[in-house]
């Protein structure tokens, strides 16, 4: 079907759908043509009779009807089957190729969302499976209708006059030929469509994540007009887009109603001629019809009309559904970064040691390394803090550990084995990750926190919620922990959002965690009651916490310092008061906003001083 090998796949997998409906199209396409003869007969009978001056011959005319309406049950019983079938086809179609999408959008790496919206994906997702899908279903109507029923009727007329027929069959080459030159004119306006879609889409998406900035600053009024802006631009290639369409239309329909017309007059006069007995002689070859045989052309001309329009209609979607398959292939091609290599290993048993050697890792389109030559061993079940200023690249770290990126070979191992030697998955299974953003899906409590560890219990989730100190906030909602936590975790404060995260993360039960500022929403109380958990219920375990307040690791067996990207110092808190000016820092910061604040340990000092 000229799309190319992600469809044609399918159209192998569902043939006995495409097989079934095409035999009952074909069927329909076939008997419906005996609606036009049988009352071409029925004209002709009582034509005679009125001449001949004697009844009609009623017994023959109930015939005729029955056989008309056995030809309506059959159509009716066909076009139910090739709607079932080919239709079916067409969404299981539509349905494996998103599924395929999702598995590649599950494999591509961060770097590929940093350089793609997520707008244009879901425009992809959506509009332009929704048109693959009408060509592989509705498509393939109008391709077996525009063949068969077009050589059929073709046929047909030619046999009961070959000169009327080329009055009605010529001219109908001009939609053919109107069609070749109009297609790849519709295909180059349907991506314009589609990429000022794309922009719209990503310009909602946008404004409804940053709906509370908006907000905030009074920008309400100004994001309308922005928005307007887009809108217009996707309203004119959508306007465009129907203008060529509508004009294609409307020059068929109009090469049509000509073509009907000289039917009907030259038809008519062929008739009366040969009623006259001087019957038309074109070409060598006299033109005598009856009144039924006209009204039986007349419905060959009418049902070939179809088969036209849907040769037409089919340049069209074929346009279309080429230019949005062509955007949904290269979503589908695009490269991964992330992938296994041919003799990865499973990293199986893992302690928890985690060795940095000379790494050095810059982000996508990023001119600086975020972080430059970081040598560091920890050792298995140790607690290691993290600190550093705003942009220092503690982050990046869990990003590394996680393997949302890959590094280079040599510079990063977990137990002495090098994570680029390593599956994917296996590295990812080892670490349990609690990152910045909080991210919560719209769920219930218990599914957010049992998301880590499949087939865990309700009593594993409140065990979890009183590692983190939300348990009792869980319970003093309405619903416990089957309440809804709404978008994004909307309905919760950022405290609980943390306390959330945190205790999906302890779920999981991995060798190693990181927590990525997972504490900076709580006041100081349950922040020390998390630390002591963490301490007491992950000891013998490996657990990265990085801060932005140094009381936070204050607890740690050894902190981590980084200053713009670079390993500053790393040792046991009482020994960076001296080696490390950021962390002498740091300290004093947050012994001088106690001063001033005199609220003891409560607020806490951020790392960025």
């Amino acid at each position: 079907m000229l799309l190319g090998r992600y469809v044609n796949k399918y159209y192998l997998k569902y043939w006995y759908f495409y097989l079934l409906g095409v035999i009952a199209l074909v069927a329909v396409d076939y008997v419906q043509l005996f609606q036009p003869e049988v009352l071409g007969q029925i004209i002709d009978h009582l034509s005679d009779s009125s001449k001949n001056g004697t009844p009609a011959d009623t017994g023959l005319i109930a015939r005729l009807c029955g056989k008309i309406m056995a030809v309506a049950a059959v159509m009716f019983a066909g076009r139910m089957l090739w709607r079932y079938t080919l239709f079916n086809a067409s969404q299981r179609i539509e349905a494996g190729l998103r599924h395929e999408m999702f598995e590649k959008s599950e494999r591509l790496s961060q770097r590929y969302y940093h350089e793609t919206k997520v707008g244009s994906i879901m425009s992809w997702f959506t509009t332009d499976l929704e048109t693959v899908e009408e060509f592989t279903g509705f498509g393939t109507v109008q391709l077996v209708d525009a063949l068969f029923l077009g050589i059929l009727v073709i046929v047909r007329m030619l046999k009961m006059d070959w000169v009327l027929a080329l009055f009605a069959i010529v001219p109908m080459m001009l939609i053919i030929v109107w069609g070749v030159l109009v297609e790849k004119y519709m295909g180059l306006k349907w991506e314009e469509r589609q990429r000022e879609y794309d922009r719209l889409y990503d310009f909602t998406q946008e404004n409804f994540s940053g709906i509370r900035v908006i907000k905030a600053f009074v920008k309400e009024t100004a994001e309308l007009h922005a928005f307007a802006k887009v809108a217009r631009k996707n309203r004119d290639s959508n306007i465009s887009f129907v203008r060529v369409s509508v004009f294609f239309d409307v020059v068929i329909e109009i090469i049509i109603a000509v073509i009907m017309a000289v039917i009907v007059g030259f038809g008519s006069w062929f008739v009366w001629a040969a009623v006259s007995g001087s019957p038309v002689v074109i070409f060598t070859h006299p033109v005598a019809l009856t009144a039924g045989q006209l009204v039986t052309f007349f419905g060959y001309f009418e049902s070939l009309i179809w088969p036209m329009i849907a040769l037409g209609s089919l340049v069209t979607m074929l346009s279309r559904a080429r230019a949005s398959m062509k955007r949904v292939t290269a979503f589908l091609e695009a490269g991964e970064d992330l992938t296994d290599r041919e003799n990865a290993v499973v990293l199986s048993d893992v302690r928890g040691g985690i060795e940095f050697r000379g790494l050095t890792f810059t982000y996508p389109g990023a001119s600086e390394p975020a972080l430059k030559d970081i040598s560091l061993k920890i050792e298995p079940g140790e607690t290691v803090g993290v600190v550093g200023r705003v942009g220092s690249g503690k982050t990046t770290i869990l990003a590394l550990l996680t393997r949302l990126y890959n590094v280079d070979d040599g510079t990063l191992f977990i137990d002495g084995r090098d994570v680029m030697d390593c599956t994917v998955a296996s590295v990812r299974d080892a670490v349990a990750a609690v990152p910045q953003d909080n991210f919560l899906f719209s769920d219930t409590v218990e599914h957010n926190i049992t998301f880590s560890k499949e087939g865990a219990t309700h009593e594993a989730a409140a065990a979890a919620a009183a590692f983190a100190d939300v348990a009792d906030n869980i319970d003093s909602f309405p619903d416990g922990y089957e309440t809804l936590t709404g978008e994004r975790g909307v309905t919760l404060s950022g405290g609980q959002k943390q306390r959330i995260s945190i205790a999906r993360a302890y779920l999981k039960d991995a060798p190693i965690m990181v927590m990525d500022d997972s504490v900076s929403a709580v006041d100081v109380g349950t922040e020390e009651k998390i630390l002591a958990n963490i301490r007491k219920l992950r000891a013998g375990k490996t657990t990265v916490i990085i801060a932005s307040r140094v009381s936070t690791v204050a607890h740690a067996d050894r902190i981590i310092v980084l200053n713009e990207g670079r390993l500053e110092a790393f040792g046991i808190p009482s020994e960076l008061a001296l080696s490390s000016p950021t962390y002498k820092k740091m300290v004093m910061l947050q012994e001088l906003e106690k001063e001033v604040s005199g609220t003891g340990d409560e607020s806490g000092v951020r790392a960025d001083g």
